[in-house]
């Protein structure tokens, strides 16, 4: 067994997973210390490496792509403070790492593990329920629900609207953007047939995130969801083409009968809308494009 004690964490490898245990320091990021300890499979590793400095080192874990629900909804964007995968080693102990780093690698060899990509989670991502409050709102998942809630810097436009519940069936997609310079940061969450391309500012299914302390944890809330979504490899599978009716933007009415081919898709909309095949929404937005071009 190869183990490594920091403040920053403390790494053990007992050849089939490593355990990592984020330390108590003050320095520890609050995402690392609220994530706790993660057991991550031999199985789920593309490598290990050593960067040493000159008052400290850094080891660091590369994952394979899509073994981590938590770093394929952060599409590796968390920073150094907070990624769980890399740990501060002291210059006293850069022995120790580099011996780590060797036992890592050999059983990597041993067990012939692929660094390419994987078609299912190999870690289960972060426990359910939970409840963050950061930015413009508070996020809570209880793992078939999200439920968003306003506080009173949210923008009128959004909060108006009210509690916004999220059902887990209706979700395609969720991400996470930390701020950045001048450029807020979001939790926002893709709902199926409801596209929208408003800033977080005034989108109901997203966060808006200022760059504050709390920022990182919303994190946890993208990857508890992302780990009960489908898997992107498997994604195209488990949510076939939808297989409602192309509504193409009819052409520009130019002549009489360009205007009654216009009227006959309005009343085939209204048929479909009426039967049940296009939901209220999709129906506005098309019937919308058509009367702009009458």
């Amino acid at each position: 067994m190869a183990e490594i004690i920091q403040r920053d964490g403390t790494w053990a490898f007992d050849g089939d997973a490593l355990r990592l245990t984020p330390g108590r320091d003050k320095n520890v990021s609050v995402l690392r210390k609220e994530l706790g300890e993660l057991v991550v499979p031999l199985g789920a590793l593309a490598g290990v490496s050593f960067e040493q400095g000159k008052k400290a080192g850094r080891l660091r874990l590369r994952l394979r792509d899509g073994a981590d629900p938590l770093l394929h909804a952060t599409g590796g964007r968390l920073t150094e403070p907070h990624d769980p995968y890399q740990l501060i080693v002291e210059s006293d102990r850069y022995g120790v790492a580099e011996y780590f780093v060797d036992e890592v690698r050999s059983a990597l060899l041993l067990d012939q593990v692929p660094a390419g990509p994987v078609d299912a989670y190999l870690l289960p991502g972060p426990s359910v329920p939970l409840s963050v409050s950061a930015g413009d709102g508070t996020a809570g998942f209880d793992g078939e629900r999200i439920r968003l809630e306003w506080n009173w810097k949210t923008e009128d436009a959004k909060a108006a609207a009210g509690t916004r519940t999220l059902a887990l069936a209706d979700i395609t997609g969720v991400e996470w953007h930390p701020a950045a310079g001048l450029e807020n940061g979001h939790l926002r969450f893709t709902v199926r047939h409801a596209p929208t391309k408003a800033p977080p500012k005034y989108d109901p299914n997203a966060v808006e995130l200022w760059g504050f302390k709390k920022d990182p944890l919303m994190a946890l809330v993208a990857a508890a969801v992302q780990a009960r979504l489908p898997h992107p490899a498997r994604a195209a599978d488990a949510h076939p083409v939808d297989a409602r009716p192309e509504l193409p933007s009819p052409p520009v009415a130019s002549t009489e009968d360009d205007h009654d081919a216009l009227l006959r898709r309005l009343r085939e909309l209204g048929e479909l809308h009426r039967t049940g095949v296009l939901t209220d929404e999709e129906f506005a937005l098309a019937k919308q494009a058509i009367l702009k071009r009458m």
